[in-house]
């Protein structure tokens, strides 16, 4: 993998320093495969991120949101000994695992579900109102009209 250095950007920019850090950390991840997972636009403003636990009961996962960003956690409690289960073939993993997701600004979390082994995570951006769009009246004299001289 390469490595890129941002430094030269930092010195000749400002206010981008959100986005080398962003690109600093993008550079060193490796692209995470489990739990596999879709992100979705499901409407102007929301989106879903879905989840395939299978094997996880709601009490094994944990969805925290911080600032801009969103981790999901999932670790099955140690089975006691007596517990214990002898596999002929194991194909659901069922191991811990740690998603992280960067959120734009403004979108947030707004529910979440477990269902038919899928992790229904619900997102919706809400722009503040002094970040909408708004319509500025202009206010002006009434039109003088102009007499011509003959």
């Amino acid at each position: 993998m390469q490595t890129y250095d941002f430094t030269p950007f930092y010195r000749s920019t400002v206010g981008f320093d959100r986005l080398f850090n962003r690109l600093d950390g993008l550079v060193g991840q490796e692209a995470k495969t489990y739990p596999p997972y879709n992100i979705e636009k499901i409407g102007e403003d929301a989106y879903r991120i879905s989840i395939a636990v299978a094997g996880f009961a709601e009490g094994d996962l944990v969805l925290e949101s911080k600032e801009n960003g969103l981790v999901v956690k999932g670790a099955k409690a140690p089975l006691s000994e007596e517990k214990a289960r002898e596999f002929l073939h194991r194909g659901i993993a069922e191991r811990a695992f740690e998603l992280r997701f960067q959120l734009a600004e403004y979108v947030e979390v707004s529910g979440a579900a477990l269902e038919n082994g899928l992790l229904h995570i619900e997102l919706k951006r809400q722009l503040p109102e002094s970040k909408k769009a708004r319509t500025i009246a202009i206010n002006g004299t009434a039109p003088k009209t102009l007499e011509s001289v003959n």
